[in-house]
């Protein structure tokens, strides 16, 4: 399986190309990397600064634009009708593109205690109806949103969400948020399906890597896939991009999945969308 299908009918490849920090120095050597290495898919946000950058390399490329999946995120200090749209319209005319493949509600909450975030959202979720309705994106959905962010949501929005993207890797599972987002036909999306460095001198997984002949960040990515989770891993090394795209001719025994999913926390970020970020481990 190389593609999911979201709730709407889009079809969207099953392992994109995470882009934080990808064009730093104003350069898209590293996009252009993973687009010879493969990636159709590349998941972006105005937080990240180089929706340019993503544009170019696409268009230089010369690669069809509806064989190209591309993500953008609003930032949580701009929620609301009005500042979604110009959000929007900025990441539209940056990437330089007719259209978007996905736009997300980045964070559900500009600050971590505020209480009072609920509205926001909905306004900004209006917004994203509206660009969804006239076609200017083909999917709308949210990020690092969980359960009880998702609830009031899908309560007042005529259009559910198509995506959750959250941090998902071995040692930091979110099973709650997964498996509710998979009960409502929403997919979860890992923004960090390898975890941090110590995820790849895990013991278990460096096991598992062997008896596949598989790196562990190769394991990691099929893990997510095990899960019905896409992942979005990040390289800037072509050899890796290529090694992370190569997950699709072995599949994780049901052992293999239970040793993977019972392992203690380990390669947290520190982020929570409730509270303050913590010291990464």
């Amino acid at each position: 399986m190389k593609n999911f299908i979201l709730n709407n009918g889009v079809v969207i490849p099953a392992v994109g190309f995470g882009t934080y920090k990808a064009a730093e120095g104003g350069t898209h050597d590293v996009l252009r990397a993973a687009l010879r290495a493969g990636y159709r898919h590349f998941d972006t946000a105005a937080f990240y600064g180089n929706e340019t950058e993503i544009g170019a390399a696409c268009r230089e490329s010369g690669i069809p634009r509806e064989e190209l999946f591309l993500t953008t995120k609003v930032w949580k200090t701009e929620l609301g009708y009005e500042k979604t749209m110009r959000s929007f319209e900025a990441s539209q005319r940056q990437l330089g593109m007719d259209y978007v493949d996905l736009f997300l509600i980045h964070w559900p909450k500009a600050e971590p205690g505020d209480t009072e975030w609920f509205p926001a959202v909905s306004r900004s979720w209006e917004a994203m109806e509206e660009l969804y309705r006239a076609g200017r994106v083909r999917a709308i959905g949210v990020s690092n949103f969980l359960p009880h962010h998702l609830l009031p949501l899908l309560n007042v929005a005529e259009i559910p969400p198509a995506v959750n993207q959250i941090e998902f890797h071995p040692g930091y599972m979110q099973k709650t948020v997964v498996d509710f987002c998979r009960s409502r036909e929403i997919l979860p999306m890992a923004w960090s399906p390898i975890g941090r460095a110590r995820m790849l001198e895990e013991p278990a997984i460096l096991a598992i890597a062997a008896s596949h002949g598989k790196t562990p960040a190769q394991i990691c990515i099929r893990f997510a896939l095990d899960c019905g989770v896409l992942p979005l891993p990040k390289s800037s090394e072509e050899t890796r991009m290529r090694q992370n795209l190569d997950v699709f001719d072995f599949c994780l025994t049901e052992e293999e999945l239970s040793v993977l999913m019972t392992l203690p926390q380990l390669g947290w970020s520190g982020e929570h969308p409730d509270r303050a970020r913590v010291p990464a481990e």
